[in-house]
This record gives structure tokens, sequence and C-alpha cells, in this order.
């Protein structure tokens, strides 16, 4: 049902074909300006008033779209072109002055799991980096409704993406990380990383981190949870991505120490977590050459765990296999930040007769 775009292609030549520089500038005359203006005119789309006739079908009860031929498909389709013009900030503000944001919020409890996952998936597109979007969804309990699709719903994609609405809602949004913690969303995020589903857990390792992040008191919480010996088994996973997001979530939960001697939010585990590097380092040691450069940031990862654990450096180095030729010695950029501050508490911790603003050689 949704409507096909301008021919942009044909447009340009068009233009390409009467401004290619072989030829002087032709001045149009009216009657071809008026004909130019008219077909611009008949391809541009009223996105307001094209919202506005989407949320009169979300509006319709499903018996009636039923009665008049519309398809769960069709729905499907309307919700991606809602999609497509929410994807800018304004649009997403106006979908609630519109009055769309309610009915779209509705069809996170359709009868249809696609449907379901799909509104999931245009409410993550409003709220993302829109503060004023978020607000308008917390006050219209949102929060509830994706929170129970993530946790209660059958079907794991509507799942998935009703956790990737829920990530985009309460990141840099105080209230919703409140209240998803109060909703006992860390259950929650356990039981997704404990799915058969790899696109599942890897948003819920994502959130977790982020949550580790924002809140250091939250260590306790997931520890307590257990969610430190989830975090030893996933790093073993199969899926290069899953093990380095369970590999981050280690080094959040490994950032206080009470002692040069183990990690203290992940001690009582510290055998089954030297067990775990020193099963990483015997398989990356056997990795081709080829291999190898794709699990750059394993390597890292597990070379910067272990010396936060165990105030030394993991014998990759020494193998050759940290640092390959040619590649940068510095840890990756995307846990630069976290990795930085638990180097020094490494060194700090681990030598109390050195100065304590010694930096730690990476190599």
């Amino acid at each position: 049902m949704a409507k096909d775009g301008p021919n942009w292609d044909g447009l340009l030549k068009w233009s390409l074909s009467h401004a290619d520089g072989t030829l002087p500038t032709r001045q149009l005359s009216e009657e071809d300006r008026k004909w130019f203006m008219e077909a611009m005119q008949s391809q541009t789309v009223d996105v307001v008033k094209r919202m506005k006739e989407i949320t009169l079908v979300m509006k319709t009860p499903e018996d009636v779209l039923v009665d008049h031929g519309v398809t769960p498909q069709d729905i499907e389709d309307l919700l991606d072109e809602l999609q497509e013009h929410v994807e800018s900030i304004d649009m997403a503000n106006d979908l609630h002055s519109i009055g769309g944001l309610v009915p779209l919020l509705e069809f996170l409890k359709n009868s249809h799991a696609n449907i379901r996952a799909k509104a999931a998936d245009v409410v993550r597109t409003v709220v993302q980096n829109n503060p004023r979007s978020q607000e308008l969804v917390m006050e219209a309990n949102g929060l509830e409704s994706l929170l129970s699709n993530f946790t209660s719903d059958t079907d794991v994609h509507a799942r998935t993406q009703a956790l990737g609405a829920i990530s985009s809602l309460i990141r840099n949004n105080k209230p919703g990380v409140t209240a998803f913690k109060l909703a006992n969303g860390y259950a929650g995020l356990r039981d997704a990383l404990a799915s058969d589903s790899v696109r599942f857990q890897r948003k819920a390792l994502n959130l977790l981190q982020y949550l580790l992040q924002e809140d250091d008191l939250d260590r306790n919480i997931a520890t307590g949870l257990g969610f430190t010996r989830v975090m030893i088994h996933l790093a073993s996973s199969d899926d290069a991505e899953t093990r380095e997001a369970a590999l981050r979530v280690l080094l959040e939960l490994a950032r206080e120490r009470k002692d040069g001697s183990g990690c203290s939010s992940i001690e009582k585990d510290d055998e089954k977590l030297r067990q775990l590097l020193e099963e990483r380092i015997k398989l990356i040691s056997l990795m081709s050459q080829e291999d190898l450069v794709t699990v750059k940031e394993e390597r890292q990862l597990v070379d910067l765990l272990w010396r936060v654990c165990y105030n030394e450096p993991s014998c990759l180095g020494e193998k050759g296999l940290l640092v390959l030729p040619g590649e940068d010695a510095l840890p990756p950029d995307v846990a630069s930040k976290l990795l930085e501050p638990l180097l020094r508490a490494s060194a700090a911790h681990g030598n109390s007769t050195e100065k304590k603003d010694e930096p730690v050689k990476l190599l």
C-alpha cells in the first residue's frame, strides 16, 4: 500500500541531458516551466497528510480492517512507510500531535507477531536519540507494553524488536532506566541471554554493558543475578560478536578491585574466568593468520581482561599474537574509554611501591 516515491532517476537523466556542458544553457519556456513544476508537485508526498492517513488505519478496529480486505501484510507495509517518515526527528515528534503515537503503541498488542515486531521497530526509530519522543512514549506507558513483549512474547523476533526499542527508549533517559530496573529488567536480560537466538543475545549484551557503564552500583545487581557465569559461558560462543560483547561485560564487572590478587566483582568465579581466558588464548594461538585478523578486538580484550585481573600481560604478547604486523598497537576505540581506567587501576593495585600515576605498558 506504500506509494512509490518520486522518479529521481528520471529527473536526474533529464537534468543531465539538458546541462551536460556541451550545449549553452537553455532558457525554459513558460510552458516547459509550468509542466516541470506540475510534474514535481504531483510526485511530492505531503508527509503529515500521509501520516494522518496511516494513523486513521491504525485506529481502525482489526475486524473492520479484515472486512475491508486489509491483510496483515498491508499493515506491515504501512508501518514500513511510517517508519521512513519518522526517521526525521520533527516528524517523529509530530506523530503524537496528529494522534498517531498511541495507536502505534496499541499495535504492540496486535494478534500478529510480525505486526508486533514491526510496531516495536517503528517505536525504536521514533525514540532513537530523541528526548522529546522518549518522554512522550514513557507518558503513554509505552515502556510497559515493550517490557511485556520483551519478557513474555511467544515470538522471539517480536521479543528481539521489543528489546531494541527498549534500548533506544531508555538510553540517556534516567527515568526510563529507573523504570526498567524497577520492572525487573535485569532478570529479563538474563533470560534473553539464555535464548537460542544470537541476535537476541547480542542486543541483551549491548544493553547490559550500557547499564553497567551508567551506574557502577549495578555491578552488584549483575553479579548477584549470576551474570558473571553467564558471561563466561557466552565468551566461548561460536559467534565472534557475542564473544566480544561478553568479554566487554566481563571487563565492566572487573572495574573495581579489592587488592592485586583478582577482580573483586567476579572474584568468586576467578577460577572459571582463568580457565576461560586460558582456553581463548589457546584457541587464538591455533588460528590462521586470516582468522587472527578477524578477531583483533577479541585478542586485545582477552589480554586486557587478563591484565586487569592478574596484574600481568597475557602470553599473547610474547607469542606475537596480540598485535600483528601492520596493526595499531592501541586498544580498539570501541573499548578505549573503559579500558584506560581499568589499566590504570590495575597498575595502582598491582605494585604499591611504584608511583600510582605510572602508565601501564600495553605491549
